[in-house]
């Protein structure tokens, strides 16, 4: 069980802690929560002991039932720290070596990652006092996770809000369980829809979100790739660290994967794109008094089955949705496709499918083993996704 210690300081996104709190507990990691005593006045020690279900630390000379000296002890059997949300009031202490609180001690005495997630109004966030600080830190060692821009509660909109908790626990899930197994790998993802254009307003497309492609784009990144992400229309920010190619139809996601393939080692199709496009796209909006429309479709390029075809030493790896008969459909198209693994899903189970932020899986592989997976995140999915190509990495590599 890893071991988490939170502290939590005097800031009005105080109540997010509670939640990460939650969250992390849940996921089975014993939370230690240290507050400052300005924290106690924005949240009660007593929400986060329960929703931590451990006991919750304020003053630094409190005697401990058992002879312990609290900051060390907490300090040692940390596995990381947590600081959400951080002021600048506690990064600026840290930064000057201070050790006032329990929490600035404890950060002082551990040797375990110390994570802080800053929250703090916009004209705070950006002064160059704080700025000078944060690089310092950044500099030691210490780990930061950008604060959001948005609404903040002193009425001004800017950077410095505290991120979802959601977010800020699959931060802190990736250092701590930080590989670096595709180290040297150039990886390939495809995501989101295409849209093939009718006339100037309208369009042909699906109901993908891209929110499973730019999750395996995420967790190559995290896990030591180069990674080149060839996106369709999404509303997904573009991920930091990965070389983002956006487009619009099939033909432009073909020509950008056919440009870039021979330099990959690894190709994951994701995408979700148009098999059939208009066979000619109306120069003016098509009007509705237009009765008895009928559409001329033709067949836009098969980008798998190319990739299948010219593949040479690269790991390939293709998606079936499908709406029944799920395993024999996607055993027929990884063989038909020449694939090297395929993640074949059925998008009409709860849970699975396109725009939500869940999936349940199937991992088939060309030797005929598989692994069925439960429902879980899209991030949780692309972990085990790339951990089915490690293992196809390391057969090629004779390992």
């Amino acid at each position: 069980m890893k071991n988490i210690v939170l502290g939590v300081t005097g800031s009005i996104a105080a109540y997010k802690a509670a939640e990460i709190a939650s969250l992390m507990a849940k996921k089975g990691y014993r939370v230690q929560v240290i507050m400052t005593p300005a924290a106690t006045e924005f949240i009660t020690p007593l929400t986060m002991q329960a929703v931590s279900q451990q006991p919750v630390h304020v003053e630094m000379f409190n005697t401990p039932k058992e002879w312990d000296i609290q900051h060390i002890s907490l300090a040692q059997d940390a596995d990381l720290v947590l600081v959400a949300p951080a002021t600048a009031n506690l990064i600026g202490s840290v930064a000057g070596g201070t050790a006032s609180n329990l929490l600035t001690a404890t950060i002082m005495a551990t040797k375990a990652p110390v994570v802080f997630a800053p929250a703090m109004n916009t004209g705070m966030y950006e002064n160059p006092i704080f700025q000078h600080w944060m690089g310092f830190l950044k500099g030691m060692g210490y780990i930061f996770m950008e604060p959001e821009e948005g609404h903040l509660a002193c009425g001004t909109s800017g950077k410095g809000r505290l991120p979802a908790p959601e977010k800020i626990v699959v931060f802190v899930e990736r250092l701590l369980y930080h590989r670096k197994d595709l180290d040297g790998q150039h990886v390939l993802v495809t995501a989101g829809p295409t849209r093939e254009p009718l006339d100037p307003v309208r369009f042909l497309s699906n109901y993908s979100s891209g929110k499973m492609g730019y999750a395996l784009a995420q967790e190559a990144r995290d896990r030591g790739a180069q990674v080149t992400l060839v996106s369709g229309p999404t509303r997904l920010a573009p991920l930091e660290g990965v070389n983002l190619t956006l487009v619009e139809t099939a033909q432009e996601m073909f020509n950008a994967v056919k440009a870039v393939f021979p330099l990959v080692d690894i190709v994951i199709k994701a995408a979700a794109v148009a098999d059939f496009r208009p066979c000619h796209k109306a120069q003016e909006k098509i009007k509705k008094d237009q009765t008895g429309l009928v559409l001329e479709l033709e067949r836009t390029d098969d980008i798998l089955g190319y990739l299948g075809e010219h593949k040479d030493k690269q790991i390939l790896v293709g998606f079936a949705a499908e709406t029944g008969e799920t395993i024999t459909h996607a055993r027929e198209k990884l063989a038909r496709k020449n694939l090297d693994l395929i993640v074949a899903n059925d998008i009409t189970v709860e849970g699975a499918g396109f725009g939500v932020d869940t999936n349940v899986a199937t991992l088939l592989f060309k030797d005929g083993t598989f692994l069925t997976l439960p429902r879980m995140t899209k991030n949780e999915l692309a972990c085990k996704v790339i951990d089915g190509i490690v293992k196809l990495l390391k057969f090629q590599q004779g390992g």
